[in-house]
């Protein structure tokens, strides 16, 4: 296949991002879990691309609200989660485990990956070694128990965790340098953590985002992925949760 997806993130609201993909061989662009549409639609007009499909993550509006603008300005077909296709009346396809979605000739894997909400799906580019993880995993940190369990939580994380180190995980908040500082607090002594801590605020002091990160950067520095078993995890959850 000719040269590598294209992959713009969009910051919109206040700390939400929103990926932008395009396959320059067919022409073709996604956008991923859109919150907002203006910041969106201005980032593809700026570069001449026509938004052909959405891809929601789940039904969240920080995730869904920029659905129908997005529609209406580009006929952009909206694919979503069967489990929450109800409270995303914008959807146009639903899928769940095993279904796929492509852009140009790429395909990902939708991997249903719960516990943030109850339908939460992941959309995974093994071909390209990427993955669009929503608010299941975030950098050093993974999404609120809202709808789900520790234990869908822990086997989400751990199924991500699983993927080659260099896969390349988008996330959709910029959460890093508060997650960074649990993770300093819970493994004190994990110098992986200390050195990512400070690379992070670095950047953030530089304005910088911090995301993509990686399946290897996860594995070594991110509590939750760590976490032994699902009660480790809801113990590190509730702790963080009443921060």
């Amino acid at each position: 296949m000719d040269g590598p997806l294209e992959i713009v993130r969009v910051p919109v609201l206040s700390d939400n991002y929103v990926w932008l993909i395009h396959d320059d061989e067919s022409g073709e662009t996604v956008v991923v879990d859109p919150g907002e549409a203006a910041p969106v639609l201005a980032a593809a007009d700026a570069r001449g691309w026509r938004i052909g499909q959405v891809w929601n993550t789940h039904w969240h509006p920080d995730h869904t609200a920029g659905n129908q603008a997005i529609k209406d300005a580009h006929g952009a077909v909206v694919t979503a989660p069967a489990a929450e296709g109800v409270k995303i009346p914008s959807a146009d396809r639903l899928v769940a485990e095993g279904d796929t979605v492509t852009i140009g000739r790429r395909q990902a894997r939708v991997w249903e990956t719960p516990a943030h909400t109850a339908g939460h799906v992941s959309f995974h580019f093994e071909g390209e070694a990427l993955v669009f993880v929503g608010d299941t995993m975030f950098a050093m940190g993974c999404g609120r128990l809202f709808e789900g369990t520790a234990a869908q939580m822990h086997s989400a994380l751990q199924r991500l965790a699983a993927l080659p180190e260099a896969t390349t995980v988008y996330c959709a908040h910029e959460y890093t340098l508060s997650n960074a500082k649990f993770a300093a607090a819970v493994e004190p002594d994990n110098a992986a953590i200390a050195e990512r801590l400070a690379r992070v605020e670095a950047l953030r002091a530089a304005g910088e985002p911090t995301v993509p990160t990686t399946i290897g950067e996860e594995r070594a520095t991110n509590p939750f992925v760590r976490a032994a078993d699902a009660d480790e995890l809801a113990a590190l959850r509730a702790r963080k949760d009443n921060l």
